[in-house]
């Protein structure tokens, strides 16, 4: 009988061990460690920048007038205007009260010296190109009172490079094209590598980088464009009325505050095969939308002076004459 207990007892302790161990095993296979999150990173700016004032698309391009910024001067207005040019020429002559920044700095200036608090940041340089693209930059970043100096300083004082621009078109001008171009059928967004993870850091991130990079990597002047037109995918940014009344050869049709939207035709652009080349009247416009597109990654570049530089005599939209320049004091 004691035997028999010391059997049962021994097949007990085998059965409770081969139930714990399947207890065990069941337990183990039942847990799934979820594989790390994976998101496409342009993807998540361009829905970052979207649901955060969607810039490009609803408010740019964020100019000034020069008599708007004098005005705002001689009332006492509370707002900071920064000087992007070279040192040099911001020593020469410069609106009272502008401090001279370089492009690259100019999101940290902003945040150092709280121009959050300002009514309005005005940024200037030569032309209004640059400082366009300096605004986009501080507009990504959420600075929704910084503006661009429409003309530049040629606005303001020093009209020589809007007016030699002006005579480039007129004595040199463009044949226009009247058929329509078709865009390309939708495909990928380009790859970023930031290693971020939310939409906030990959744009700190991106805008830094394209802040770095500069104006001078984002522009592209009509001599090495129609060098080989072929090379480029060509973004016309006017309205299609304006489009259809003649356009550079090649190029296609998007509509401004529409056709860039993740939802239409943002991933009709090219990734890796051209360069994307973005003109619209003057280059202050397609200057602001550059810095969206290169901080999504693509290889984008702005017509620097736009339809000015191509058929001034026939082209619609804005143009620069020679009122535009108020010639009004600087400083030294």
């Amino acid at each position: 009988m004691k035997d028999r207990k010391l059997i049962n007892l021994f097949y007990l302790l085998i059965v409770s061990s081969m139930i714990f161990f399947n207890v065990g095993c069941s337990s183990d296979d039942n847990t799934v460690t979820p594989p790390p999150a994976t998101i496409v990173e342009s993807e998540e700016l361009v829905k970052y920048f979207e649901a955060n004032g969607d810039f490009i698309n609803t408010s740019a391009p964020a100019m000034i007038t020069a008599t708007d910024v004098n005005t705002a001067i001689t009332t006492g207005a509370n707002i900071a205007i920064i000087d992007v040019r070279s040192a040099t020429d911001y020593a020469a002559g410069h609106i009272q009260g502008a401090v001279n920044v370089t492009i690259a700095n100019i999101v940290q200036y902003y945040k150092d010296n709280n121009l959050s608090s300002k009514e309005k940041v005005v940024v200037t340089c030569y032309t209004g190109q640059s400082a366009a693209f300096a605004t986009s930059l501080l507009r990504l970043s959420g600075y929704t009172n910084a503006f661009d100096l429409k003309w530049g300083m040629c606005s303001w004082a020093y009209p020589d490079r809007w007016n030699a621009t002006k005579t480039n078109g007129q004595t040199n001008p463009i044949t226009k094209q009247t058929t329509a171009n078709a865009k390309n059928t939708a495909g990928s967004l380009p790859t970023l590598s930031t290693g971020k993870t939310t939409g906030a850091e990959i744009a700190a991130n991106r805008i830094a980088a394209v802040g770095t990079e500069g104006y001078g990597a984002a522009s592209i002047d009509r001599t090495t464009l129609y060098a080989n037109l072929a090379n480029y995918y060509i973004v016309n940014y006017w309205p299609v009325a304006e489009y259809d009344q003649g356009h550079v050869e090649g190029a296609i049709q998007y509509t401004p505050k529409s056709d860039l939207k993740l939802s239409t035709f943002l991933k009709t652009l090219p990734i890796n095969n051209k360069t994307i080349v973005v003109y619209c009247y003057t280059g202050q416009t397609s200057s602001q939308l550059v810095v969206f597109l290169r901080a999504l990654g693509y290889d984008a570049k702005s017509l620097a002076f736009g339809a000015n530089n191509l058929f001034y005599d026939t082209m619609p939209g804005t143009k620069w004459v020679d009122t535009e320049c108020k010639h009004y004091p600087v400083v030294q």
